[in-house]
């Protein structure tokens, strides 16, 4: 893995477990879809929309 690939997937895992903890509401499921379309563009190797997802699910949980 690059080191772009492997902040990439350290982000992934710090947005999941944000995510994780999140009190159920609407934010949460606001970020579930970012980290989702993150999860499909992250398979499709496609780093910058990967972290623009994962910036609007930490966005949308805060």
């Amino acid at each position: 893995m690059t080191p772009e690939q492997t902040k990439t997937a350290e982000k992934m895992t710090s947005v999941k477990a944000a995510w994780d903890k999140a009190p159920s509401g609407p934010k949460k499921d606001s970020a579930l879809k970012h980290y989702q379309a993150a999860e499909k563009a992250n398979t499709a190797k496609n780093d910058a929309e990967t972290n623009k997802e994962l910036d609007a699910a930490t966005h949308a949980l805060a």
